[in-house]
């Protein structure tokens, strides 16, 4: 039964958040959403702040998963693939002030770009693959919270943290944090659902490989296994 999972879920979503929260309300400052780095730096950053770690995490976790299906859900490789890549690029973006600023200026740009051509070679070179995959899976809890994560991340983050929403709306009483927090709380709780998503695909892609029947060469090692644990 998934029910126990999902209250799992809702527990740990729950807890974080309240964390965060409870966090800048008892030291005001402590989720660094807007850090200075110079006199002269008028913009600040977020990079350093827990909320862009945790998204970072969720992230790697994320790609760790798909990664896991790719492997041992033959099946659902055509899906897991483009998924793990996409969560290598997005956990790239949000690691671009460390790669400019430790590595090489502009490396994540490079990196995104090898990744997304591989991930569109691949996908295209497996599109009927990818078609059977799907069919076989659809319809899929994991794929919808996927979705919706997509739709948090790549349109909606998108349209309520533009900076001129936030100088219409506050006026005089701008103040660029505020326009961060929105923005950064709106981007974790898509990448809740991803992770969320991505938990519930690996259980469904796991039983899906579990249902299919194993080829001729696996069953014959299985019995094999068998029969020698079988002597002892």
């Amino acid at each position: 039964m998934p029910w126990p999972r999902y209250l799992l879920y809702f527990i740990v979503i729950a807890f974080i958040t309240w964390a965060l929260t409870q966090m800048e309300i008892a030291s005001p400052g402590s989720l660094k959403l807007h850090v200075l780095l110079s006199e002269s730096d008028h913009f600040g950053t977020s990079e350093f702040s827990p909320v862009e770690i945790i998204q970072a995490i969720i992230l790697a976790t994320c790609g760790v998963i798909m990664g896991w299906v790719a492997r041992y859900c033959p099946s659902q490789r055509p899906v897991a693939i483009p998924f793990t890549g996409m969560a290598l690029a997005f956990l790239v973006r949000e690691l671009d002030y460390y790669l400019d600023r430790y590595i090489v200026d502009s490396l994540w740009q490079v990196i995104i770009v090898i990744v997304g051509a591989l991930v569109i070679v691949y996908t295209v070179r497996n599109r009927k693959r990818l078609q059977i995959a799907l069919a076989r899976l659809w319809p899929s809890p994991g794929l919808t919270l996927l979705f919706a994560g997509a739709v948090i991340l790549f349109a909606f983050v998108r349209f309520v943290g533009h900076e001129p929403l936030w100088t219409s709306i506050l006026d005089e009483d701008y103040r660029r944090v505020i326009k961060l927090a929105v923005e950064e709380f709106i981007e974790l709780m898509g990448y809740f659902l991803w992770m969320t998503g991505t938990i519930e695909y690996a259980f469904q892609a796991r039983a899906i490989a579990m249902a299919e029947p194993q080829p001729a060469a696996r069953r014959r090692r299985v019995k094999r296994r068998h029969d020698a644990e079988g002597r002892f």
